[in-house]
This record gives structure tokens, sequence and C-alpha cells, in this order.
């Protein structure tokens, strides 16, 4: 297991959004060669844990610690956080069904936030390609994936349709599907997680004009929307990002 450690790159203000929100895309982030080569690896290795790839150096330097992502991964997790040990990679021919709603194996609804599981598009992937959506939110709300199932479109649920060479991290609660695909071909979105190490504290980019006593939480409403409960996206959201700082006991 190998730990790392750089640079964070989200401020005060951008963590507390990943807080409310439970994700962020970066869209486009790694360079096109790059993503030729990864399809090129999948194709050569299709089935459903492709973990070789973590040994090409390639793949190492501009997937998993490509510079715009690892810096929010180190912002989140802190310092000498772990890289990932083993990845996936959910090949699907198209057309196909949606999925059902889904929290992953193992998940728990927690403030606590000790790892990130991170999706990498090597390829476009437009909404007939079955992009994943997720529920902004729902990694504070508990559900067994048995009582999901019925659930089908969800007002206002994200929608990951994105250029090649997108990354984005996720809270590993976060509700989650993918989508109805109408268009023809495979789809690669390769999954990997990284796990923090330490205590939780303020290193990130510090906004000297951040004030927790005076920050409009209501301004996280735009990111989390009619399904939860009345001021709870606020409660919720902001108890983790004291958690993150260090501060978990000061919530109240």
């Amino acid at each position: 297991m190998r730990k790392h450690d750089c640079s964070p790159t989200l401020t005060d203000r951008q963590v507390l959004e990943f807080c409310a929100k439970g994700f962020l895309m970066l869209e486009g982030v790694v360079p096109e060669d790059i993503n030729r080569k990864t399809c090129a690896f999948v194709d050569s290795d299709p089935g459903m844990e492709p973990n070789d790839i973590l040994s090409e150096p390639w793949f190492d330097e501009a997937v998993i610690k490509n510079p715009r992502a690892i810096g929010a991964v180190r912002s989140l997790l802190g310092h000498d956080f772990l890289l990932p040990i083993m990845i996936s990679n959910h090949r699907v021919q198209c057309p196909g069904p949606a999925q059902h709603w889904h929290r992953d194996g193992g998940s728990k609804c927690t403030y606590e936030l000790n790892s990130l599981q991170v999706f990498y598009y090597p390829e476009a992937c437009p909404v007939e390609m079955g992009p994943t959506e997720l529920i902004a939110g729902s990694h504070f709300l508990y559900s067994p994936v048995k009582y999901m199932g019925h659930l089908r479109h969800v007002r206002d649920a994200y929608l990951s349709v994105a250029p090649a060479g997108s990354i984005f991290l996720t809270n590993y609660a976060i509700w989650h599907r993918r989508t109805r695909a109408t268009g023809d071909g495979l789809r690669n979105l390769l999954k990997y997680n990284y796990t923090r190490t330490g205590p939780p504290t303020r290193d990130w980019i510090i906004e000297e004009d951040f004030d927790l006593a005076t920050a409009d939480y209501r301004s996280l409403s735009p990111f989390v929307l009619s399904h939860r409960e009345q001021f709870r996206e606020h409660f919720d959201a902001s108890r983790q990002f004291f958690w993150l700082r260090g501060l978990a006991e000061k919530h109240h």
C-alpha cells in the first residue's frame, strides 16, 4: 500500500460544497493520449478488475496522481493518504437498461470522510451511453439497497454526462446508478478508492474571509434539493465540515 502527499487544491468553500453534494466533477482533466492508451489497455484486459494497469507508470502519473484530481483528494483526506490498490472497470455493452439505485457494498452513513470512491471516463460519455447518475446529499441518507429498487427517475438527480478524460470524486455512500443506454458500443468506467491515514484537520487552502460563525450555510440549498427534510442538508453538511476541520465536538 502506497502513501502519497501533495499540495491541496480545494478551498474552504469548495470543501464545504463537497460535504453538501457528496461529489465533485472534474471534466476533461486527463490528456487524450492517456485516454487512448487506457482504452487500448482495457480492450486487451476486458475483465472486471484490470489491476495491472495500476502498475503502468503512465497511468499512475496521469490518472491516479492526476494533478487536478489528486489535489482535491489531498484536500479531503489529508496528508499521506493511501493510493488505490485495486481498480474496477464497469464495462457495459450498449444499448442496455438502467441499473437500480444503490449504495456500494460496505458503505456506511457517517459524518466522517475516511475514503473517496473515484470514477474515470477514458471515453466521452454522452447521455446515449448510460452515464452514472448521482443524488446530491444522498450520502447522508440511509436505506438498505433492497428498499431502493422501486425508485426510477429522481427529480434533480445529477447526470454525469462528460467528455473523455473526466474524473469525479464521490463520497463512498452516495446513491448512484448507471442510466439507460440507447447508443451502440462499449462504455468503460474505471473505479478506484483513496483512503485516509491520519486525523482530520483544516489543511486545505484557507480562505481568510471564511468564518464558521458567519458562513451562509443556506447557500448549500441549490446542491441538495427536495428529497431532504427541512434544514437537514445544512446540518449534515456543516457537521461533516466541522469533522474535517477537527472540530467535531464544537458543531453544536
